[in-house]
């Protein structure tokens, strides 16, 4: 908590986004030293001169003071990198975001969440299958991701809420603001059944600009990502296209091609996503089949030194079980086991055949992550 005050200046400095945040801490030490260093220190860090005159006029003009307050009086909870229960899934993405804010709640089982997405335009057949797919889901305890807009992504937080499920929303604005103004009420059915989400600080309005980087955390916050319906230049394929950069399933629902808005999902379908067309779809290509039993079993199984040494040795990179065997020095057959008692309890996960990857890994060290094509600007 003593170093929130550092990350929330941060949040507000144009140009100083994931990867930047990430080189000036791995130089500096720690957030507090990084915005404190001097500024011939931070010219020695190689921050490029704009981004130089924008944190070095953030330090000048912001008070950090203040910045905690309106956290404080907004009733937001924020949860930084140092954070323990920073969303896992999302902590595996190149770009985490450093900073969320967070109205509501997460919990360890919004892990199993998968996102629903698409046009604000939508069709009599793609409102009738997001409400049913996502009513599915919910059902299933499957925590249903969108982004709260108009259309596609009302209508699947509607029927998530609807089923008795979850759901969390992630904005294109401060989460003190509620865009379109019409789904006020939706945004506070969120809050009591799941969360709004934003990595942008409060205050800042919903501009066109915001709403295309929000989207790598929908996807981010996500097993996989459905597209109901989307047109040629749909939002929702842009979410569609960070889900497929960071290794998560996409699935489209096949429409009429004639249809305008179903020119999207074909194209994507085209291009080697999974069709869906049913819940069971999503449930088997995922192995969300057994979410109940994965739940009760993270509360009743109990750990012992074999899942200990296992969990140790797992990153978020994928490891095949023979090599993992090799590595602790124990026999494949015990190792195969444990992993699967570790998966049902959620400390683990497969990513791909005999490959697992641990589901919740340790945020304690900084590592730089190689600039994506989207190079940091501004807070997204």
């Amino acid at each position: 908590m003593d170093n929130l005050r550092y990350w929330l200046g941060f949040n507000v400095v144009r140009g100083i986004g994931p990867v930047r945040l990430r080189a000036l801490i791995e130089r500096f030490g720690d957030v507090r030293a990084a915005w404190e260093a001097p500024q011939s220190a931070l010219q020695e860090a190689k921050l490029d001169r704009r981004s130089l005159r924008n944190l070095l006029k953030a330090r000048r003009q912001v008070d950090l003071d203040q910045l905690l307050r309106k956290v404080e009086v907004e009733g937001v909870q924020v949860f930084t990198w140092e954070s323990a229960d920073y969303p896992s899934l999302l902590w595996e993405i190149d770009d985490a975001p450093p900073v969320l804010f967070v109205k509501g709640t997460l919990t360890p089982a919004d892990e199993w969440a998968v996102a629903m997405v698409g046009t604000r335009k939508s069709t009599v057949y793609g409102k009738e299958l997001a409400q049913r797919l996502a009513g599915d889901l919910a059902r299933n305890e499957i925590t249903v991701v969108s982004g709260l807009a108009r259309g596609i992504d009302g209508i699947a937080h509607r029927a998530a809420l609807v089923a008795g499920g979850r759901t969390l929303a992630v904005l294109g604005c401060g989460v003190d603001h509620i865009y379109p103004p019409e789904h006020r009420r939706l945004a506070q059915d969120i809050i009591a059944n799941g969360a709004l989400i934003s990595d942008y600080p409060l205050g800042t309005p919903p501009e066109g600009k915001n709403f295309p980087p929000r989207n790598r955390i929908i996807s981010g916050l996500s097993l996989g990502v459905v597209v109901i319906e989307a047109g040629e230049r749909s939002g929702a394929l842009i979410t569609a296209d960070f889900a497929a950069e960071q290794g998560r399933e996409v699935f489209a629902l096949p429409g009429n091609v004639l249809s305008p808005a179903s020119k999207g999902c074909n194209r994507l379908l085209k291009d080697g996503a999974a069709v869906v067309t049913e819940v069971q779809d999503i449930l088997e290509t995922l192995h969300l089949n057994q979410v109940v039993e994965k739940k009760v079993a993270r509360q009743l199984l109990p750990s012992n030194a074999t899942e200990t040494l296992i969990f140790e040795n797992l990153s978020t990179t994928p490891t095949h079980v023979d090599a993992l065997s090799r590595e602790i020095d124990l026999p494949v057959e015990t190792v195969s086991s444990t992993l699967v008692m570790m998966e049902l309890k959620g400390l683990v996960r497969q990513a791909g055949p005999m490959r697992y990857v641990s589901a919740h890994e340790s945020r304690v060290e900084y590592e730089i992550t190689p600039a994506i094509a989207r190079e940091d600007e501004g807070t997204a």
